[in-house]
This record gives structure tokens, sequence and C-alpha cells, in this order.
């Protein structure tokens, strides 16, 4: 790790980090707990403390250099050119050949050394 992300690291981070700990075991035990509850109350209150989680989580050190790498990829992939429909068609259809083709050679490579073999064993 590079000087300049261990110089964002706040001595509090371990205290966020079993913050975000606690909550999780919070959810799970939660979770069983309420389990004669309506599974929707469920869902959202996994979610509520997820994100309260999550949010806890991206105030360290380690979570902003997170956030930091997912918004370089959403730029990342802003630059990536995609294939047209009609590439991805031909390219698809080009790989279904060749599996097809291949299928075949093993099929009859396969039978032919059954053969063989057979006829060496009797």
């Amino acid at each position: 790790m590079n000087a300049k992300a261990e110089a964002k690291d706040s001595r509090f981070d371990l205290l966020k980090w079993l913050a975000v700990a606690a909550l999780v075991v919070v959810g799970v035990v939660g979770n069983q707990y309420f389990s004669g509850e309506p599974i929707l109350y469920r869902v959202l209150g996994l979610i509520v403390l997820a994100a309260v989680a999550a949010f806890v989580a991206l105030k360290t050190g380690k979570g902003q250099l997170f956030f930091g790498l997912v918004k370089e990829a959403r730029v990342e992939i802003r630059k990536v050119v995609w294939p047209t429909r009609q590439e991805t068609m031909q390219t698809t259809l080009i790989v279904v050949a060749v599996v097809l083709v291949m299928a075949l050679l093993l099929w009859g490579l396969d039978s032919l050394l059954g053969w063989l073999v057979s006829l060496i064993v009797g």
C-alpha cells in the first residue's frame, strides 16, 4: 500500500469496522429473532442496516479507496467500445459453428476408437 493511502487511514477506522461488523451481526441475529414477522419487514430492515453499514464503511480509509476505485472503474467502462448487435450475432454464430464442428469431430473420433477397441478386445 502506498504512503498516500496509509495517510488517509484514521485512528478511528478500527472502531468504524467494528461498528460495521456489529451492524452485520445485528442484521443476522435480528432476522433470525424476528423470523415470525412478514418477510417484507425483515427485508426492509436488512436493507436499512446494510445501507448504514455501507455508509460507515465508506467513511474509513479503505472504504474511501474502494469508492475511488469504483468511480475510476465507471469512467473506464464509459470508454469501452461495445460491439454492435450485428457483430455480437456474427461472433456468436461463429462460436456455435466451431463448437458444433468440434463436437462432430470428437464424436467421430470416439466412435472410431470405440470400434477399434471392440475389434481388438473381441
